[in-house]
């Protein structure tokens, strides 16, 4: 069947022969709808930032140069040309970026235009919202206050062609959207070698970049048994294809994952978010994956599902190297467990990267600590950015398990982490600055639990001047 979705209120259907892999950004520039950007295609410059409009009137937005064709069959979507009025007005988002004098050349504006025209309904953050649009000459103030200017907007109810199909695609390039998980355990089988699909943040990069062109892909998008999360007393089930958003939404309101979710927020951006899964993070099995080192600190549990069953394995058993996991052939990741923190324990997630937000870990750490009568009765520490895989520390862990909390002993296992790690340099820092990095950050952790009142982190020390805007 063909790819079928809606854009700018009118539907699309393409032909037949479309080929499924094909970015999104891809076709709309060869549509003549030339307003979305080519930047970086890697999803970090945000000039390509199309909206995902959802029937209870939420917007998503999204990187076009990292979404294809078959992830956009069956939903809404806008780009900047769907914007104005039927008169050919400006949209209240385009209205107040030109009053603010918010743009120069105008490169980055249309995605800029995408990602506020999707905070204008959803809200949050100011910096948050534009932490996936890079502007590299108006500078964000005059956009910042364009923002403050926005009208909140209204909830809309857009067509959303249904889904129906299984298979897109011409033969020899099929895109599989099944609705179960039978029928993605049966589609694995009867087509080895098939790419499963989450968000394509990472694997997103193989076709834009690369161009690559499989015969077989499985998008997991639409397998109810991977979607949702369900919180309980003793922690978190979330769906292996369940978007990174969602879990933010349900973290940001748990004070038990309240460092998990500070971590989250700087995941990517909101474009990102909106498609990437932790499934994915998990798949990969990448060093440097964000969301690993808290989940193994946590001792978060993946379960796997093939077609002999279901296999539970905690995250550190799953992940067995560089961009290797213990998935078996024809299985698939199904869930992942993220226990809470006992009552009372310290919990913190910490990363370090070259700019704060929307941007690559060059070190990562998390830290869970029992105590009891002022001593460590319990210490997982992992880290990620420090060699070929995330994984925990025992060198460290040992120097504070049964120690007193105590800044000294924090130093202690700061060095004894120092030593273990085997780091590599590269454009993100050098060995020596990861050893470094790494072992300061358990004293950071320990300033953040016993002196929560002190400035441990550039960000959070006092400025002489208060901020000059508002956030909406």
């Amino acid at each position: 069947m063909s790819i079928t979705f809606t854009l700018n209120g009118a539907l699309r259907v393409l032909a037949a022969e479309t080929p499924p892999a094909r970015t999104l950004l891809d076709w709309l520039r060869a549509a003549g709808l030339t307003g979305t950007k080519e930047g970086c295609a890697e999803g970090d410059c945000g000039a390509c930032t199309v909206v995902i409009e959802t029937p209870d009137g939420a917007r998503a937005p999204v990187n076009a140069c990292l979404m294809t064709l078959g992830q956009a069959h069956g939903l809404a979507l806008r780009s900047v040309e769907g914007l104005s009025a039927p008169d050919g007005a400006p949209h209240p988002v385009q209205a107040a970026m030109l009053t603010a004098e918010a743009t120069q050349c105008g490169f980055c504006t249309p995605g800029i235009v995408m990602a506020l025209y999707a905070h204008a309904r959803m809200g949050g953050d100011a910096h948050e919202a534009l932490a996936g649009n890079l502007c590299r000459c108006t500078g964000y103030r005059p956009i910042l206050d364009a923002m403050a200017a926005m009208p909140v907007a209204e909830a809309t109810a857009p067509l959303c062609p249904a889904p129906d199909v299984t298979a897109l695609g011409p033969p020899e390039h099929r895109f599989f959207l099944p609705r179960s998980l039978d029928e993605t355990l049966r589609l694995r089988r009867e087509n080895t070698g098939a790419w499963l699909l989450a968000g394509g943040t990472d694997l997103g990069l193989r076709f834009s970049e690369h161009r690559d062109n499989p015969a077989a892909i499985i998008c997991l998008r639409d397998v109810v048994e991977l979607r949702g999360i369900a919180a309980g007393p003793e922690g978190l089930s979330v769906g292996a294809a369940e978007p990174y958003a969602a879990l933010l939404d349900q973290m940001a309101d748990d004070a038990d994952f309240a460092s998990f979710a500070a971590l989250l927020r700087r995941l990517g951006s909101r474009q990102i978010r909106a498609l990437g899964t932790i499934g994915g993070n998990l798949g990969t099995a990448s060093p440097i994956g964000d969301a690993l080192p808290p989940l193994l600190a946590l001792g978060a549990r993946v379960t796997l599902r093939g077609p002999d069953g279901a296999r539970d394995l905690a995250v550190e058993d799953f992940l067995l190297g560089y961009r290797r996991n213990a998935l078996r052939e024809h299985e698939v990741i199904a869930r992942i467990f993220i226990p809470r923190p006992a009552p009372g324990a310290i919990f913190a997630a910490e990363k370090l990267s070259r700019r704060h937000d929307q941007d690559i870990s060059a070190v990562g750490l998390s830290m869970l600590l029992e105590c009891e009568g002022g001593v460590i009765t319990r210490a997982r520490i992992a880290h990620g950015g420090c060699g070929p895989m995330a994984e925990r520390a025992p060198e460290a862990e040992a120097v504070l398990q049964g120690a007193p909390f105590t800044e000294a002993q924090a130093r202690a296992a700061g060095e004894a982490l120092a030593r273990a790690i085997t780091p590599m340099d590269d454009l993100r820092g050098t060995a020596e600055y990861r050893r470094v990095a790494a072992r300061n950050l358990v004293l950071r952790l320990y300033w953040r639990a016993a002196r929560p009142d002190a400035a441990a982190e550039i960000m959070a020390l006092p400025t002489p001047h208060a901020p000059r805007f508002i956030a909406p």
